[in-house]
């Protein structure tokens, strides 16, 4: 071949090169979101977050509810729209003006997991690894083999150190797989992972030591609302993972108070989470909240109580995005069906990372949520 041929052909593929950097730069750039929190509320039902409160289930049977009224004047209204917003007030008068949400069945919104499960592992590993592995079929305490969107990103030299994980649930650090990740992860009653806790931290410590155990692998959630929120604004990583957990701890229980409450409860925490991230430099409108749930459960009198692989329905679940990148489209109406393993990818994707093409088998980026998508065709 000529010399001159071989100069084209070599100056040709520089061109392809330098333009195809461009446009993945361009896209990245063009992204304000510099930070992803993404929160979970293990196993919160759809039809509360789009309806709210259940007429049926504010009873002594089948809810379990202790005070009827009392429970009643806290979060029964008679149109569903008021009842959402009782129930989740941060919800519908912040996230649904500003942000999105998914997973209103009747209104054409369909978001679900991909694993056929439906309990909890599986679906943590789908939220954070973007695709099912028919070798998770337990909740056992075994250090997952598949790589999590975390790790992948904590790798990265832009987010080595800045990556941390918070939650409720003591399988989570083997989710993660907290031995080989190399980022701190705290899950269940464990002292927090800081190994020179402040003030704040310490007395955390000695509160989770000290307080008498409803359930031994589930912390109760306010003490990780806590332990997170301190984390997030001493350190202030770049990717952070929050997963409370009493919202299906109280379903189990057939307590409909308390998982209405406890509901009430995360939706507070995540507009404190907001506000704080709105408070300081480091997040101010560079920050984009993740929030989701592990799995749905079923309905009726029995069946809300539960999920797994024989509970029809609890394969619908539910997810809502805000920050500076994602168009405020609010509820989602008649709309493409969204999936579990869609989370993954659009959380890097937010922070200008194509993990998609990484992990071809996890799910595409969710492109509604972001208003300009690295690697887009």
């Amino acid at each position: 071949m000529p010399l001159i041929a071989i100069r084209r052909g070599y100056l040709l593929s520089l061109w392809f090169g330098i333009v195809l950097f461009a446009v993945t730069t361009v896209h990245a750039a063009d992204l304000k979101t510099r930070n992803v929190i993404l929160i979970t509320t293990d196993g919160l039902r759809w039809q509360e977050v789009f309806t709210g409160a259940e007429k049926a289930l504010i009873s002594k049977e089948p809810g379990g509810v202790t005070d009827v009224p009392a429970i009643e004047k806290q979060f029964w209204r008679e149109s569903p729209d008021e009842r959402r917003a009782a129930l989740l007030p941060f919800f519908w008068n912040t996230i649904a003006r500003e942000g999105q949400i998914y997973g209103n069945l009747p209104k054409g919104s369909s978001s679900q997991i991909t694993n056929t499960m439906k309990f909890s592992y599986p679906g943590y590993n789908e939220i954070l690894t973007g695709f099912f592995d028919p070798a998770i079929d337990s909740n056992a305490k075994k250090p997952n083999r598949n790589l999590t969107v975390l790790e992948w990103l904590h790798r990265k030299p832009a987010f080595n150190g800045k990556v941390a994980a918070y939650s409720a649930w003591d399988v989570t650090p083997f989710i993660i797989n907290r031995e080989r990740c190399g980022f701190p992860v705290m899950g269940g009653w464990e002292p927090l992972p800081e190994p020179d806790p402040n003030a704040r931290q310490k007395l955390l410590n000695e509160l989770i030591a000290d307080t008498t155990r409803p359930n031994s692998a589930e912390v109760i959630d306010s003490f990780l609302y806590q332990a997170a929120r301190e984390h997030l604004v001493r350190h202030q990583p770049r990717v952070m993972y929050i997963g409370f957990l009493e919202t299906d701890a109280w379903g189990h229980a057939g307590r409909y108070d308390n998982l209405l409450t406890s509901a009430h409860a995360v939706d507070q925490y995540i507009q404190r989470l907001w506000e704080t991230v709105q408070s300081l430099e480091q997040y101010r409108d560079k920050t984009t909240l993740i929030i989701s749930t592990d799995h749905g459960r079923g309905s009726g009198p029995v069946d809300w109580k539960n999920h797994g692989q024989k509970i029809e329905g609890a394969e619908d679940m539910w997810m809502a995005f805000l920050g500076p990148d994602t168009p405020a489209l609010g509820e989602r109406t008649q709309c493409d069906r969204v999936t579990q393993s869609q989370i993954a990818a659009t959380l890097a994707a937010l922070l200008g990372e194509d993990y998609h093409s990484a992990v071809p088998h996890s799910g595409p980026v969710i492109k509604s949520v972001i208003k300009d998508v690295v690697g887009k065709p």
